[in-house]
């Protein structure tokens, strides 16, 4: 099985961080709890999940709204951040005693290995992934990919054209590229360091690569969102992005556009998953059958994304994820690699 991954950057938290960090969103009360766990509101007796997420703030908005006018039952409340944010937050809670989250939908898969093993996880017993392609699932069936979301090397296209921009890894080491890139950070952003981890094991690249990286000086940007910014405005003209959000300024007229490099795409896909201490476990598969059904990934491919379906087709003229060089890594290798990868590259990319 072919598939994506990383693991959780574990910050530990003191205990009262805690309500601190929880001002993101709004904590269901314990009077609006039913006898039997299930969160509820006050009024209507609506069933409440929260849902610990990366997705971009108006992508998962548009699917809350879509699931909640097919459920109106069930009412979602988000808490957005980063991946190691999110990871550090849920550290956090499980040191206070218990998991907050009803859902966790983040980067990549070494990250849901890491909760899978600590048994934070619930079975997905409910969930229907008989259509979702193979990269996307885990043989145990606790947490499912929900989209492909490939890292490429982007490029301004007013500095740059598809004949002289960089079309592999090894092209971002030349000097010529020296004070022009810009990558986001493996601290923050769950893409990131699985990437710099598939970088680390991979043959053709591995650390020699990443220490010529360095040597070019690229700038670290927060995160993915930052850095396609960057790119399209030009401070940087050359950089190492998700490729979605390529697409969403490309698509609002940015100069930017997309570089498969040669030797493979490392690709992530962004799992979602239920936490074994929610008390709405029904309601948390249900929204995750919605994200994976037809319309929830006709949805995705709405927002620029590669689905997980093959039924949806791709966005704009995205290509096919078979027509896709994509980087293969070992889940296991991926997962134990991840701390040690992320300090070699914060090392070496100053």
């Amino acid at each position: 099985m072919r598939m994506t991954a990383k693991t959780t950057l574990t910050a530990l938290f003191a205990a009262g961080s805690v309500a601190a960090l929880l001002v993101g969103c709004s904590e269901p009360s314990a009077e609006d709890s039913t006898e039997n766990g299930s969160t509820a509101a006050a009024d209507g007796g609506e069933t409440t999940i929260t849902v610990y997420t990366s997705e971009p703030e108006e992508k998962v908005d548009e699917i809350n709204q879509a699931f909640e006018k097919a459920n109106p039952d069930v009412n979602v409340e988000v808490y957005r951040a980063g991946t190691g944010d999110l990871t550090a937050r849920l550290e956090a809670e499980k040191t206070a005693g218990s998991i907050e989250a009803d859902i966790f939908w983040a980067a990549d898969a070494p990250t849901f290995e890491t909760y899978k093993e600590a048994g934070d996880l619930a079975e997905l017993k409910d969930v229907d992934t008989s259509k979702v392609i193979e990269e996307a699932q885990d043989a145990d069936n606790m947490y499912v990919g929900t989209r492909i979301i490939p890292t490429v090397i982007a490029y301004n296209t007013g500095v740059y054209d598809q004949g002289n921009a960089p079309a592999s890894w090894q092209a971002l080491t030349d000097p010529e590229y020296q004070g022009k890139i810009v990558m986001p950070d493996p601290s923050v952003s769950g893409a990131a360091a699985y990437n710099a981890t598939v970088w680390k094991g991979n043959e053709e690249l591995g650390e020699e690569w990443i220490t010529k990286l360095g040597a070019n000086q690229p700038m670290i940007a927060k995160s993915n969102g930052p850095t396609s910014q960057e790119i399209a405005g030009g401070g940087h003209p050359v950089g190492v992005v998700v490729d979605y959000l390529v697409r969403d300024l490309a698509d609002a007229g940015s100069p930017i556009a997309t570089s498969y490099p040669e030797e493979g795409a490392p690709f992530i896909t962004e799992p979602i998953a239920v936490f074994k201490d929610s008390d709405v476990q029904d309601a948390a598969q249900r929204y995750i059958n919605f994200v994976l059904s037809e319309e929830g990934q006709k949805l995705a491919v709405e927002q620029n994304y590669l689905p997980v379906i093959d039924s949806v087709g791709t966005p704009g003229d995205a290509p096919s994820l078979k027509d896709i060089p994509l980087m293969e890594a070992d889940l296991e290798s991926v997962t134990n690699d991840r701390e040690d990868a992320v300090s070699f590259f914060q090392n070496a990319v100053k």
